[in-house]
């Protein structure tokens, strides 16, 4: 049996009996020592500390509760994400990647945005299923032809504030207004222009105007790609748009032969005008030069006539006489012969003889 002596109540006048005897509540008195309490009497006395402290147990459940509910507004942001924090539902500042805090619901939350990731947008087909999505794919062009066109589309969000405030649901407007634009550029032109040479542009085109009208709502998306992936007709018809798309390379082929022709023509051709030119200039020059001389030397010979007229008149008809002479026929007639005798000396005969 517990031995409870009274030297140590005398010893420790603070602790009582009574106060002793609370303390061993927990234990069976049992012969050879004590033994721990069983569940049920433990319950028991979990009942009893909370029937006599009641303020104690709330205050503590109502601390535990404010700490979890201060500690739910720690969030984390990865590289690449940006986190829009509201207050009580208004916009109030913009978060970079980290561990972050903000106050907890009700009072501010935050919406994750990542500005990072490049995505897509699909538009007549998408991927992962076969065939095309008629009701998006099917689009009538400037010269009341149908056409199916495929185009993919890749953004990224530029702004996380008008991503998540300006517009309820961003991704499905950029498909949207993506359908609208396609159809608006591809309405203003023919198909043979859509299908072949100005495919380019027509691509150019739908990315400025879907730019546009994304820029006009406030929705915060910047275009990074727009490529059209199939422009194609009707599968009833495709045979005979294949002829003239056919038809049209035939033409283009034929057309760079003829330039390829041209650009070997005109050279040879302007080489040979300007070897005429030259050569024209050539005869000018010599017949500028030879009457120029012609010129100088009527001069020179005016300039002595003029010294000596006589002289001169004389030197012009022998100069005349040598140069007609050699060609006529010669006589030399004697005036001294006989009247008997013909004068006549036939120089010509004896010359060839």
């Amino acid at each position: 049996m517990l031995n409870l002596e009274k030297g140590r109540d005398d010893a420790y006048p603070e602790y009582s009996w009574d106060v002793r005897r609370s303390n061993m509540d927990d234990f069976d008195v049992i012969e050879g020592g004590s033994s721990p309490k069983q569940p049920e009497d433990k319950m028991k006395t979990v009942e009893s500390f909370v029937k006599k402290n009641p303020r104690k147990l709330v205050g503590g459940i109502i601390i535990l509760l404010l700490l979890a509910w201060g500690s739910s507004g720690f969030y984390t942001l990865n590289a690449g994400e940006q986190g829009v924090v509201t207050t009580f539902g208004k916009f109030s500042a913009i978060a970079t990647p980290g561990l972050r805090y903000r106050l907890p619901r009700p009072i501010q939350n935050h919406h994750k945005v990542d500005i990072a990731t490049i995505r897509r947008a699909e538009i007549g087909f998408r991927t992962g299923m076969s065939g095309v999505i008629t009701q998006e794919a099917l689009m009538l062009t400037g010269d009341e032809n149908i056409v199916e066109v495929n185009l993919f589309v890749q953004y990224r969000v530029s702004d996380p504030k008008a991503f998540v405030f300006n517009v309820k649901e961003p991704e499905t407007t950029l498909h949207s207004t993506t359908e609208v634009a396609l159809r608006s550029i591809v309405g203003q032109n023919p198909i043979d222009y859509t299908m072949t040479e100005g495919r380019v542009d027509v691509q150019e085109a739908v990315q400025v105007y879907i730019q546009e009208l994304l820029d006009s709502y406030g929705t915060g998306i910047m275009l990074m790609d727009v490529r059209l992936l199939a422009v194609d007709p009707p599968e009833q018809v495709k045979d005979s748009f294949d002829e003239v798309v056919r038809a049209w390379e035939d033409r283009e082929r034929l057309v760079q032969e003829a330039e390829g022709y041209m650009e070997d023509l005109l050279p040879r051709a302007r080489g040979e005008a300007e070897a005429l030119v030259r050569e024209a200039e050539g005869y000018r020059e010599r017949r500028i030069l030879r009457a120029q001389g012609d010129v100088a030397m009527f001069i020179s010979v005016l300039d002595e006539y003029e010294k000596s007229k006589e002289v001169t008149r004389e030197r012009l008809y022998l100069e005349a006489m040598m140069e007609i002479l050699p060609q006529t026929t010669r006589f030399i007639l004697d005036e001294k012969t006989g009247s008997g005798i013909v004068p006549l000396l036939p120089l010509t005969d004896s010359l060839d003889i």
